[in-house]
């Protein structure tokens, strides 16, 4: 069995030495920005919370999964046990413990031996240590360390809803549960208050010489944080649940907004920022208005008030004008704005996106020389601005391997000669080059986007888009529409025409559009999605035709139409310590019931980590819907060795 490895130095000495590495971040940043601004992933690492991998705690490491091990070393942390259990010389230990490194060992018969703690183990004397964790998991380890006993003052199965009431719960909805969702509850926990006292947990850590006073005063900076409406996504509130806006002139003028316009929305301001652990402190800084007035900035973005908005949540200011916006947070997309242009797309720090007009939707026909004065745009995940949705924007995989955000299927590029936000200098570019008015733009403006046949001596007549590009069909996605996916789509980009006229040998009503599992857009005939394919580099060229024998071109003639599947309910019983049916086959779209009926806590969980349900209590259930074709592996988490299932989708 894997064996987790000691990756850090023991607590006494990370406080010392983060101690002075924080003050040092703070010197840095004053001087760099006129504000303190630190993230909630910042503050855990500092206090000791986070330490880290052998890279830091730096981005990857904030996004990979905490296990029941690592959890129960941060329950200790944060009641100042930590050193105790390591030294601790119990012999009396899990079965399992051997799957923790040596000097880890301990920590686990001190919690054996110290029951009262709360970790008694998943049963069969085993702890489970290297299983992940969920937020329901670690709220309550959470509640636990700020006094509150499950059984007594909690039920498990209502764990969130308590933490709910005490203030804390802004990772509940974490799934997977990461280290970043570890920072940001663990922080929650150090603000709130122990039971039964008005001491604060931090408060309380400072008491007992745990925690050095000068390490905890980020937790009272003024703080941003995430707040979500279906209708618009995440967006960011200050401590109060006011809303935060950016003003899209401010993209050629930051100080756009004067006089009246200040009326009506005010800036925000602090000195000491404290920030959600998903951002980056560094892409928060002060801007200095005209008038002297300071101004916190996101991205470069001044952040404003609205008059209008007169409770938390109000979200009044959204969209006026059509010029002013939420600060939707992490972002890598936003809206600029101009007289002469109208609003046009930016990445997040303003800077100008455009379009190639002999571009088609997934496919670039910018190489080499082109390239160097048209670099690409691409972000591995966007949230979209306002205006757009979010299966507008897409990945393209280019011939060298490397990829490209889109548009509506049209590649987004950035231009060599905007060197600021607000430079629009690559507008109208040989008449070919353009920015994007996400509520108007529907694609290139040259090139008809339609579809027609043509006739090959070899593969006789088949589809084609309006530049003579074949069109292709998968023959897996009859089972399932999504059946290309990740790699798949790489290779194979989809082909999508909002605006399709086709040629009179074809019928307007055998095409469609059809809405992909991530809310992409695809255009299909008769049923099938259609494609392009990465290899075909110009017009007439067929090099997908019979890839691994199951990708086509299309005669219209011959295309047999779409078989629809019926998808079903099933569900599968978990008693005594088994899954009631081991190997089950459905058809795809179908969903499956799990529900327990041990007194012990069950899940399900695919081995590939496809699906996963919570820890189910006595008499509950959860319910997965399969849609991809396969065949998936799974067990029990808390007692995979012996409780295992498999489903195979067809």
């Amino acid at each position: 069995m894997k064996s987790l490895k000691k990756g850090s130095l023991v607590w006494l000495v990370l406080i010392l030495i983060l101690s002075s590495m924080f003050s040092a971040a703070e010197s840095a940043t004053a001087a760099d920005s006129s504000a303190t601004v630190v993230s909630d992933a910042q503050i855990a690492t500092e206090l000791g919370i986070l330490q880290g991998d052998e890279s830091g705690v730096g981005a990857s490491y904030l996004n990979k999964t905490t296990t029941r091990f690592q959890a129960a070393i941060l329950f200790l942390r944060l009641k100042g046990l930590e050193q105790e259990a390591l030294s601790f010389k119990g012999t009396d230990n899990f079965a399992d413990a051997s799957q923790v490194w040596s000097g880890g060992q301990p920590v686990l018969a001190y919690l054996k031996a110290n029951s009262s703690l709360g970790w008694t183990g998943v049963g069969e004397n085993k702890f489970d240590p290297l299983s992940l964790i969920s937020a329901e998991e670690y709220y309550k380890v959470m509640l636990e360390v700020l006094g509150y006993k499950q059984d007594v003052d909690f039920e498990f199965k209502n764990v969130l809803v308590t933490a709910s009431s005490l203030g804390l719960g802004k990772a509940a909805s974490a799934k997977p549960f990461k280290n970043v969702n570890i920072a940001t509850a663990s922080v929650e926990a150090l603000g709130a208050k122990i039971k039964g006292q008005s001491k604060t947990l931090a408060e309380a850590l400072v008491e007992q010489k745990k925690l050095n006073s000068d390490m905890i005063k980020a937790l009272r900076y003024g703080k941003l944080e995430f707040t979500s409406k279906a209708q618009l996504g995440t967006y960011l509130v200050d401590g109060k649940g006011m809303t935060l806006y950016y003003f899209s002139k401010d993209s050629s003028d930051t100080n756009a907004c004067q006089g009246k316009c200040l009326e009506n929305w005010p800036v925000y301001y602090t000195d000491s920022l404290k920030v959600p652990a998903e951002l980056n402190a560094t892409d928060f800084g002060v801007l200095t208005r005209a008038d002297g007035t300071k101004q916190t900035t996101y991205k470069g973005w001044p952040l404003y008030y609205y008059i209008g908005d007169i409770k938390a949540g109000d979200t009044n200011g959204e969209a006026v004008n059509n010029v002013w916006f939420v600060v939707k947070a992490p972002s890598i997309a936003a809206i600029g704005n101009k007289t002469d242009l109208g609003n046009y797309l930016t990445d997040a720090s303003g800077l100008t996106l455009y379009y190639f007009d002999k571009d088609t939707p997934g496919v670039s026909t910018c190489s080499g020389k082109c390239l160097e004065n048209w670099p690409v745009f691409y972000s591995e995940s966007i949230q979209a601005p306002t205006g757009t949705k979010q299966g507008d924007f897409g990945t393209l995989m280019r011939a060298n391997g490397s990829k490209q955000t889109t548009f509506k299927g049209y590649p987004l590029y950035y231009y060599i000669n905007d060197h600021k936000r607000g430079d629009t200098m690559g507008q109208n570019v040989n008449k070919l080059w353009y920015v994007i008015e996400p509520a108007k733009f529907t694609g290139s403006i040259t090139v008809n986007t339609r579809v027609k046949t043509t006739v090959s001596n070899e593969l006789g007549t088949y589809l084609v888009d309006g530049n003579g590009k074949a069109l292709y069909f998968f023959i897996k996605d009859e089972a399932d529409l999504n059946s290309c996916q990740g790699n798949c789509l790489e290779n194979w980009p989809i082909f999508r025409s909002d605006n399709l006229t086709v040629s009179g040998d074809l019928k307007k009503e055998d095409f469609g559009m059809f809405t992909r599992v991530d809310g992409t857009m695809q255009t299909t005939y008769k049923g099938w999605p259609l494609y392009y394919y990465i290899k075909d580099a110009y017009p007439g060229q067929t090099n997908g035709q019979n890839v691994n024998k199951v990708w086509f071109v299309l005669d219209p003639a011959k295309t047999k139409e779409m078989m629809k599947t019926t998808a079903k309910t099933y569900t599968i019983d978990i008693s005594n310590f088994a899954f009631s049916v081991p190997e089950l086959t459905i058809e795809a779209g179908s969903t499956v019931t799990f529900t327990n009926h041990d007194s012990i806590m069950h899940n399900a969980a695919a081995v590939d980590g496809s699906f996963r349900t919570k820890l189910l209590t006595a008499g509950e259930s959860e319910t997965v819907t399969f849609s991809t074709p396969g065949e998936y592996e799974y067990v029990c988490e808390p007692h995979r060795a012996h409780m295992k299932g498999k489903i195979i989708v067809k």
